[in-house]
């Protein structure tokens, strides 16, 4: 009894994490290595919410998620959190070093006060991060990941650049003089938690509680391609820094709100929506004249032009209608092998995420390599790109390989065993997909 009572007081300290609906002295940490990673403990609860995100469309008789989109959003979670595991917590040096040499003040880690104080501070520096991701060009480059889902649901609350912590950490230099690294470390994770759910159009809207919140209903707007929504309701956990600084916009009736980039990239590889925009930024430097311009083209809003206010004139901003979402009809049976190949992907992070401090480096960067390739492959496959079965007949074939000589000595031999024949009956399939499906329907 005593059991069941533990596993039921977790889970639901587990939800409640997603609502900030927790006790702040049981989330306080006196040192920052203390601080536990919340946010990749987290995923079971992030399908949880996908399963009732849909179950209430479909009870509703409206349109459920795509699985090739949304296997793309989760596919942006691994690439960030693979990079988290490369770049094992530098991305925080700058802040923890600021605060053991120039602090101001010594904040106790145990009282509430200094909870709520870095909850509000995180909360504020987000909004002008946010900010700076969409009106500075180079930021938005990784921060369009985000926004680059043709879909609004919960999955795309996971979709994030690889290099977004890196691009907006300066902007929480600030609160490293007084907010002890713990906190700030916890504030930034449940802040991601509460935003994740924000991402769905099953929550219609909720009361008073708009106001001061962030809501599905406000960042839904946020995420628009509509002309009144762009540049709109930045904020993270509350809205009100948003009506204190001119940005809101609320949610348009019988106006469909039209989700994705202006630009459409269309496409369920991830590697490449998280690099494409990139090269797009060194074009625009390239064909600018003169550096005061080349530098504009950078540091300015993403529809900056000579001559132009610094996030573009509103008369060139680009009407935005419904429109048909990018989608590839593909083979039932070649949609099961995705999901079931992409879940073998997932479990092998998780593995990488347990064992990785006790991996070297060059190890860990091996393994995050096979997951890039595979999500390629995988996008790929989603695509019905002509190369996508050589590809994945040669990964299959490849990683059978390295697990039976022995490059995988970490993992649990069970497991090792399991993947090799699960691989080498994946390559069998490609190499004779042809002659088992007659004709090459999908080629």
């Amino acid at each position: 009894m005593g059991n069941a009572t533990d596993a039921s007081a977790a889970l639901t300290q587990g939800l409640a994490r997603f609502f900030y609906a927790i006790d702040p002295l049981e989330n306080s940490f006196p040192d920052h290595k203390q601080v536990p990673d919340i946010f990749v403990k987290s995923w079971p609860y992030f399908l949880v919410f996908m399963a009732l995100e849909n179950l209430l469309l479909y009870l509703e008789g409206r349109p459920t998620v795509r699985l090739n989109d949304s296997i793309t959003s989760l596919s942006h979670g691994l690439i960030q959190h693979c990079g988290k595991l490369i770049f094992r917590g530098a991305e925080s040096a700058a802040y923890i070093f600021i605060y053991q040499k120039f602090r101001l003040v010594d904040l106790a880690w145990d009282n509430a006060v200094t909870w709520y104080l870095a909850a509000l501070g995180v909360d504020f520096c987000y909004y002008w991060v946010h900010r700076a991701s969409h009106e500075v060009h180079v930021l938005w480059a990784q921060h369009q990941v985000h926004h680059s889902s043709e879909d609004y649901n919960v999955a795309v609350g996971l979709r994030q650049s690889i290099l977004q912590g890196w691009c907006g950490f300066i902007f929480y230099l600030p609160l490293a003089f007084f907010i002890p690294p713990a906190h700030f470390l916890t504030h930034q994770q449940f802040s991601l938690l509460f935003q994740f759910w924000l991402h769905t159009e099953a929550i219609r809207h909720l009361g008073p509680l708009e106001w001061i919140f962030n809501t599905p209903r406000h960042h839904r707007v946020h995420h628009g391609a509509n002309l009144y929504c762009l540049d709109k309701n930045y904020g993270g956990v509350l809205i009100i820094w948003d009506r204190l600084f001119g940005t809101f916009a609320p949610e348009k009736e019988g106006e469909e709100i039209v989700y994705g980039l202006v630009f459409n990239q269309p496409s369920f590889n991830p590697v490449w929506l998280q690099y494409f925009y990139s090269a797009h930024v060194v074009h625009k430097w390239q064909t600018m004249e003169g550096w005061k311009n080349k530098l504009s083209a950078v540091f300015k809003g993403p529809s900056w032009a000579p001559g132009a206010p610094w996030t573009g004139r509103e008369e060139d901003k680009i009407k935005v209608g419904p429109r048909p979402k990018y989608d590839v009809s593909i083979p039932t049976w070649c949609n099961i092998y995705l999901l079931i190949h992409f879940v073998v992907v997932v479990l092998l992070f998780q593995e990488l995420y347990v064992r990785h401090l006790a991996m070297s480096q060059i190890l860990v960067i091996v393994f995050v390599g096979y997951i890039f390739v595979s999500l390629t492959t995988i996008g790929l496959l989603f695509e019905n790109k002509s190369q996508a079965r050589a590809f994945e007949l040669f990964r299959c074939i490849m990683f059978a390989t390295l697990l039976q000589r022995g490059h995988a000595s970490m993992l649990p031999q069970y497991m090792v065993q399991a993947l090799q024949t699960f691989f080498a009956i994946s390559a069998f399939f490609w190499a004779f997909q042809k002659m088992i499906f007659s004709k090459g329907k999908y080629a």
